[in-house]
């Protein structure tokens, strides 16, 4: 299990190590590194998603390892309590950021090996706190160094605390 200490409260996830190997040892590897300590949920979309995993208070986008394979073919499907790997349009591009998906988001799941089909790569899921991302999801939100519905507040990721299991 991965604990994620926001100043908002404790989200519990769990890796899917099975489906999306390579995608969860990305993960597990910025998280055991402390990468994600003292970043912000940057991104809040109501009744869509919550993303972080790239950028520090004030906007300062952190440095990333190369991108990774995208794994969606093999993934769990983007249901309200899952993260996924937030890319750019090329769908292998997945480096550090993810998301939380606040519903079930079926148009952003792998239906074909082309540009429109890849989807978001689903590697892990809330075992604990979505009431807390829940209260992320109302945050009052503003354009900021060019990038829109980023919290007024930021919401930090203070410190990531990896199990013993991982």
């Amino acid at each position: 299990m991965i604990s994620f200490i926001t100043n908002l409260g404790q989200i519990d996830i769990e890796l899917d190590h099975e489906n999306t190997p390579e995608t969860s040892a990305n993960f597990l590897k910025y998280a055991k590194a402390g990468f994600y300590d003292d970043t912000i949920f940057h991104r809040v979309i109501p009744n869509f998603v919550v993303q972080g995993g790239g950028f520090e208070s004030g906007m300062s986008q952190k440095k990333t390892h190369e991108p990774i394979r995208n794994e969606a073919k093999k993934a769990l499907k983007n249901h309200r309590g899952t993260l996924s790997m937030a890319r750019t349009s090329d769908p292998h591009s997945a480096s550090s950021q993810f998301f939380i998906n606040l519903n079930d988001n079926h148009f952003l799941d792998h239906t074909a090996e082309n540009s429109q089909g890849w989807g978001y790569c689903v590697f892990a899921k809330i075992v604990n706190g979505m009431d807390v991302v829940d209260n992320i999801a109302k945050a009052k939100t503003t354009t900021r160094s060019g990038h829109e519905n980023v919290p007024v507040d930021d919401v930090i990721i203070e410190k990531v605390i990896v199990s013993d299991e991982e």
